[in-house]
């Protein structure tokens, strides 16, 4: 903690214990509402605490009722703890009382934190502890951090500890994880780490069995499916019985809500009709995207399961892709890579660049080779590297115990998918490159390099040319783009409305509602700005909404396909550039100011404006 912080809260505790005054602006507004709790409790912050620990046998009883919790989070515990130890400071975990059941880490600093009865067996609610990260996070509900002299009780204040709760898919507090250590050292990512740990958890909670109910995934980035920030619902019927933070957050509900809520009353669809993905409004009238767990969920960094059913297999939809001209083009890539060399796609978001890929891989071997699929965009910047090249025990803050061993080796043998390339960090293109020099790859921690051998597919919708990007490295360039394949939008397609057609088709092969002339013409006038992804959103769409006996009439369009020339339709473009200001000039104005704010910093820009680096380069080019 800096000199200037430790004297803002010593004035704080000066203007609250003793003048009785709120010090807000000098402490962070959960601290000082906590302190009040606290001295409404009548506790004083000169006294001592006055908590025992439990017995042996009682810590054992309490220890073996929370032995499911217990379980679930040790992959984290275990994770955090190996960096605790090296940092002198103790991993925690709680039970949802905030009795502590754990406490591992550093040998000295677990000594000096049972001494202010930091230890198991011992309560740290509010109402015996005082303003503690582990009780003012139970009551918060959030992530919270307390440092130093923040603590309500004096001989508190030689620990800063970042703690947050373990929220169960039904809205209730199943414990807390907390990182603690001492005050005088200062704890940059302690919190990230916590929050992200929780995360892996909370995900792993939604594990578990829930008999007749259907499970929800939603998310505004289609992207995003598969990763710890996805959004997941659970109903019974129509009602809302198990929620995730995520989702909650993203729906603007609360805890509260689980069981209150029914699907009506938060989504434009009928529930019993929703299969597979849609594309739906949610009661803000925002869109989001939804998948039930009728389908596997896509991830942006996995290795898929093997696939020998040809691309063009019915239930996928997608063999329209593959026109006379993109079938040369596959044909001509998939010579490229036997021969050794790599091939770069170049496309618009939702042009079909993965199922490129994947019907490359088919027809290199398909079921008989791994196939990995990274979304180079889908991963923070400070895990990128851990996940593609793997890790040694120890490496850095968080590793597991016995390391990893990284994406590029698991596709060893296969095809390597580099979605999203444009938006790699420069310090992972380094490390990639060299990988692809030298065909082999050393794992973060000076691990002994390791031999592979795979085909690189990378793909990007920005536009990766040489010199076109600052942030991307030349050398690079030229060794992901032996052969560059240029996927069309969907507006540039010759015949929309016989695509549209086959689309149709397909999705809609168990029950096909007819649709009239009006609508179809409409949906091949609009120019599509997501492409074939929004495409097929929308039909999946229609169809789920269509009751039985239901033909799709120009009514039943979103209300921006139904007008004569809708936004997006070439129409529409040639319209006066003054009447599209507003929020869209305001928010570029905006990613603009934060550019500048941070010299030039896409990821520091991005992260102050609260989204990702591959938005902030699509709205400014």
């Amino acid at each position: 903690m800096t000199d200037s912080a430790l004297d803002r809260i010593q004035t704080a505790r000066h203007r609250f214990f003793d003048q009785g005054d709120a010090p807000r602006g000098l402490v962070p507004a959960p601290i000082l509402r906590s302190w009040q709790r606290c001295a409404g409790l009548g506790l004083s912050e000169r006294a001592r605490p006055n908590v025992e620990p439990l017995a042996a046998t009682a810590l054992r009883e309490v220890c073996q009722k929370y032995e499911e919790l217990r379980r679930i989070c040790l992959p984290e515990v275990r994770a955090l703890y190996a960096d605790a130890r090296a940092t002198g400071s103790i991993v925690i975990l709680t039970a949802p009382d905030g009795m502590i059941l754990e406490a591992l880490g550093s040998a000295d600093f677990l000594d000096k934190a049972a001494r202010v009865s930091l230890r198991p067996g011992v309560p740290w609610s509010e109402n015996n502890t005082g303003t503690n990260a582990i009780g003012t996070a139970m009551i918060e509900g959030r992530a919270t951090e307390v440092r130093g002299p923040e603590h309500f009780f004096a001989p508190h204040r030689v620990l800063s500890c970042s703690a947050v709760p373990i929220i169960d898919p039904f809205g209730k507090i199943a414990g807390v994880l907390d990182l603690s250590g001492e005050s005088s050292v200062h704890h940059t990512h302690a919190l990230g780490m916590v929050r992200f740990a929780v995360d892996q958890i909370e995900r792993r909670l939604f594990e578990r069995d829930f008999p007749d109910c259907r499970v929800l995934r939603v998310q505004r980035d289609a992207g995003l499916f598969g990763t710890a920030q996805e959004g997941i619902l659970v109903f019974e019927g129509e009602h809302l019985v198990a929620a995730n933070r995520h989702a909650l957050g993203m729906l603007n509900l609360v805890r509260g809500d689980i069981g209150r809520r029914k699907f009506g009353e938060l989504f434009d669809a009928r529930f019993e009709s929703l299969r597979g993905e849609a594309n739906l409004r949610d009661h803000l009238n925002k869109p989001v995207f939804v998948r039930t767990d009728d389908v596997p969920p896509r991830r942006p960094a996995t290795v898929a399961p093997p696939r020998s059913a040809p691309a063009s297999d019915a239930r996928t939809g997608i063999e329209p892709v593959f026109g006379a001209s993109l079938a040369c083009e596959l044909d001509r890539a998939e010579r490229v890579l036997r021969a050794g060399m790599s091939v770069l796609l170049l496309g618009e978001t939702g042009t079909g660049k993965e199922v490129f890929a994947r019907e490359l891989h088919r027809r290199l071997g398909g079921g008989r080779m791994p196939f990995v699929a990274v979304n180079c965009a889908g991963l923070p910047d400070s895990l990128i590297e851990s996940e593609l090249f793997g890790y040694e025990e120890g490496a850095f803050t968080g590793a597991k115990r016995h390391g990893a061993k990284g994406l590029l080796r698991e596709a060893d043998g296969g095809v390597l998918f580099l979605d999203e390339i444009g938006d790699m960090p420069v310090a992972a293109q380094t490390r990639l490159l060299r990988v692809l020099q030298e065909r082999e790859v050393a794992p973060l921690g000076g691990g002994k390099p390791v031999k592979v051998d795979f085909s690189v597919v990378a793909a990007t919708n920005r536009n990766l040319q040489v010199g076109s990007l600052e942030q991307f490295r030349s050398d690079l360039f030229f060794r992901i783009a032996h052969y560059t394949v240029n996927l069309p939008a969907l507006r540039a397609y010759p015949d929309r409305r016989a695509l549209i057609e086959t689309f149709w088709r397909r999705l809609a092969v168990d029950a096909s509602p007819p649709i009239d002339a009006d609508a179809l013409a409409a949906l091949a006038r609009y120019d599509w700005p997501g492409n074939l992804r929004q495409l097929t959103g929308t039909l999946r769409t229609l169809i789920a909404l269509a009751g039985p006996g239901d033909s799709i009439g120009i009514r039943d369009l979103p209300p921006a396909l139904r007008m004569p020339d809708p936004p997006g339709s070439v129409a529409s473009d040639c319209a006066d550039p003054a009447d599209a200001g507003g929020l869209g000039e305001i928010a570029e104005r905006a990613m603009r100011q934060a550019l500048e704010k941070h010299a030039g910093n896409v990821s520091a820009a991005a992260r102050s404006l609260g989204i990702s680096r591959s938005t902030l380069y699509r709205r400014l080019g």
